[in-house]
Parts: structure tokens; sequence; C-alpha cells
């Protein structure tokens, strides 16, 4: 058994909170640091079908990506889905932590697991950290050899385990050099354009950024928000296993799934 600012302390030296971006939210979002915790439920989302789990699991805390509580509320109200999720979880006790664009830039977090993932080499941010040295969103590196469009999306969707994905194309230019952020990132397209990048993947990606895209030359792939993110969550479980040892279960969240369905 850890106390709940153990885990905190943990994930700070995993994805320190200095790197998260002005407008988040991340850090013990339900619960108190003195909390006893004896089992960790690691998740993308904080879900009806997660918190679930974690009440079956016999879960105390909820470490996750994105944050449950995002914007200030002047209400907790149980006819609303947020409010209501909040009210389940303090019924429960279980604490809820979350990590999320602090967890994007780290070192291993969730561009580097997705770099991996896709096979790039020596990847580095795409956009610079707030501070000299630091990590920053996005990562962008180099395939070890060429790959048409067509050979690099089959790739992608082999490797985040996706039926389709969405594709920009933007001429006949070859896959080497690859751009990438997770979850939504389509507001970097032009610097992974600026960074000599013939293919960008990420999430979100609307009409005029496909657009935009083209315009600028770069390939781009939709491959959804959560496949992007969701292999943070393994990843992040055993970082955690190893960072607190025995004295904690930690299980991977396997109940959710993509929003979006394929027909």
């Amino acid at each position: 058994m850890v106390k709940c600012q153990d885990v905190m302390q943990a994930m700070e030296r995993i994805a320190p909170r200095r790197l998260a971006e002005a407008w988040d939210n991340p850090g013990l979002l339900i619960g108190s640091p003195a909390d006893e915790v004896r089992k960790i439920l690691v998740a993308l989302d904080v879900r009806e079908e997660t918190i679930e789990q974690a009440i079956e699991d016999g879960c105390d805390l909820i470490v996750a990506h994105h944050p449950l509580i995002f914007r200030g509320l002047k209400a907790v109200r149980t006819d609303d889905a947020t409010g209501r999720k909040i009210a389940r979880l303090i019924r429960a006790d279980i604490a809820v932590f979350a990590a999320h664009t602090n967890l994007d830039s780290a070192a291993g977090g969730v561009n580097d697991v997705l770099a991996e993932r896709l096979g790039l080499v020596s990847p580095v941010s795409l956009v610079d950290g707030a501070a000299d040295g630091e990590p920053g969103l996005g990562r962008i590196g180099e395939l070890s050899a060429p790959l048409s469009l067509d050979d690099f999306a089959a790739f992608v969707k082999t490797h985040l385990g996706l039926s389709a994905l969405r594709v920009v194309c933007a001429g006949g230019r070859a896959v080497r050099r690859v751009a990438l952020c997770g979850g939504s990132g389509a507001e970097f397209i032009g610097r992974a354009a600026a960074k000599g990048a013939d293919v960008y993947v990420t999430g979100d990606v609307k009409y005029h950024d496909a657009e935009r895209a083209v315009g600028l030359g770069i390939h781009v792939l939709d491959a959804g928000h959560f496949a992007t993110e969701q292999p943070i969550v393994a990843s992040l479980a055993a970082r955690l296993a190893n960072a607190l040892g025995k004295a904690v279960e930690i299980v991977a969240e396997t109940r959710s799934s993509d929003f979006f369905q394929t027909y």
C-alpha cells in the first residue's frame, strides 16, 4: 500500500507538471494526497465504463490521460454527465489523477510511444519545449526506409489496430520523414510541413485542415484521437508499476473503445 502522494510524485517524474500547456488541468482532481492506494487503474478517459471497471476491480485511484474536470465547475449536478461521474467516484472512494499535455510532451509519453509504434528513428520534438532542452508537443523523425503513401497508411493501420483511417494525399511524394502528434494536432500541420515532413499523422483533422495540407504539399493521415493516444495506457501502467514496485497493483483499463465506428 502507498499513499496517493507517492503516486503523484511518481507521475511528476514521468510527466512533470511544468510541461503542461497553460490552459490544461492536470493533477489530482478527486481525492486527497493522504488517501491510501492499493490498486490503480490506468486509462485514457474517465468514462462510465472506466468507473465501472475501477469499482469492480477494487481500485482506489484512476490515473487518466484526459482530465475529468477540465474547466471550472460551478455545480456538481447528477443530471449532468460529468457531475454524475464525480458523484459516483466520491461515493466509491476512488481518487482521480490526470496527466494530459504534460504526458503528451514528456519523454516516454504519448508522442514518444506513438513514434515508437510507427517505427520512427531518433524522433525529436515537433514543437519546441517551454524551456531549452525540454521536450515539447509532437514528434518528427525518419522511417528506416521510404514507403509509398499507400504502404505507409497500411503500416499505420496495422500498428494502431485500425480497420480504416482518413488519408489526405498531397501528390506523389514518397514517405520517409514523418511528423506526428497524438490526439488532436491539426494545428501543427504547417509546422510539420516547414520541418520537411512528407506526412503528418494525427487525429481530428477538419476539411480546411486537409485543404491547407494539400496546399503545403504534405500528406496527412487522420488516424483518430483515440487510436493515436490509446497506446500510452499500457506503457504508462508498466512505468508506474516499475516506479512504485510491488506495494501497489496496477492494471490497464480494457473496456473503452473509440467513439467513432467504421461501417
